[in-house]
């Protein structure tokens, strides 16, 4: 039998409610307070005039373009994502798909500048690389994943946002709510 709408607004409201924080140590963090620190390390970040990169794949890549660009817009950060064509092949033929966002982060990202790492399932190859670069440069790194309760991605930022969505329908549509969230925040202040 074929979902109905009410029950998929309804699922969706649920998702939303369970959306687990986790911060470096893998401490749970109350959502309100995990909201608060996002949004401090977000403008701490701006003042210092720092990079917010933001990287995903799939529809997480459209969803990191998109919250790239309200950042940049509304925000007044400044954003990069990395989505150029050419960029994207080159590395990929070159080095490996592994290597797509982790080789353009090495050579731009800095100290004090910020990774948004977005993958439903947790386990993407590249956007794990890209994370352990993050780390070695120093950077603040902030994970959204899905899908299984111990996924890679999760434990490995500064603040994991983690829901058990078991779709990635479900997953993306929470991510955007909380993105779109974030922007909020970002622009009251």
């Amino acid at each position: 039998m074929a979902q109905s709408w009410g029950n998929k607004i309804s699922s969706i409201f649920n998702l939303l409610g369970q959306l687990e924080f986790t911060d470096g140590k893998g401490g749970p963090l109350d959502r309100e307070a995990a909201f608060s620190k996002l949004n401090k390390l977000t403008l701490d970040i701006r003042s210092k005039h720092k990079t917010v990169y933001v990287i995903g794949n799939g529809a997480s890549a459209s969803m990191a373009s998109h919250f790239a660009a309200d950042m940049a817009k509304n925000g007044k950060l400044h954003t990069q994502v990395f989505s150029d064509l050419a960029l994207i092949t080159a590395i990929s033929n070159d080095l490996g798909y592994k290597e797509v966002f982790a080789e353009p982060l090495r050579r731009r990202g800095r100290k004090g500048d910020m990774l948004v790492a977005i993958s439903s399932s947790g386990m993407s190859e590249n956007i794990i690389e890209a994370v352990k670069i993050a780390n070695a440069l120093e950077m603040d790194i902030v994970t959204l994943s899905a899908m299984k309760e111990d996924n890679l991605l999760r434990g490995l930022g500064r603040l994991n946002a983690y829901l058990p969505a078991k779709t990635y329908g479900d997953a993306e549509t929470v991510h955007a709510a909380f993105l779109h969230f974030w922007i909020d925040l970002i622009v009251e202040n």
